[in-house]
């Protein structure tokens, strides 16, 4: 593995000012540069992708078919509601690993389920903007 697609979702570009009782006090930069960092240490290259729109997500999944190692994807509320984020993740041979930054099962139950879940080769949730280094290192040292 040598490349990874950082995706965000909707609403996650307002990270720091959005409910920062549930998602903290960092940003999509301090996401970026973590990722940056993580990258560093792992050997890999690392690009980021963020819109709230649903096509524009699964644009990018498809295009990373053919540009990206692995993908790591929090997908915001679009995790709970989209068959067609699962289909596109089946889609194309690029391992994923879904990433949240709250614990989506201690929130409410329309949250506890996500239709990604069985289209990735992981789920990291729970941890803040770690989340996202946790999933970097699973996708290195299971594709090293």
């Amino acid at each position: 593995m040598s490349s990874v697609l950082v995706i965000n979702g909707p609403n996650l570009n307002l990270l720091g000012t959005r409910q920062p009782e549930v998602y903290g006090s960092d940003t999509i930069e301090d996401i970026e540069a973590l990722c940056r960092d993580t990258a560093t240490e792992l050997g890999l290259s690392v690009s980021f992708f963020q819109s709230n729109h649903e096509g524009a997500l699964i644009d990018k999944i498809h295009e990373a078919r053919t540009t990206v190692d692995g993908i790591v994807l929090n997908a915001g509320a679009y995790s709970h509601t989209s068959v067609a984020l699962h289909d596109a993740l089946k889609s194309v041979d690029v391992p994923a690993v879904e990433v949240h930054i709250s614990n989506i099962h201690s929130r409410e139950s329309f949250r506890h389920h996500s239709y990604l879940t069985p289209a990735a080769i992981g789920i990291v949730s729970g941890f803040g903007i770690q989340s996202y280094a946790l999933a970097m290192r699973a996708l290195a040292s299971r594709y090293s």
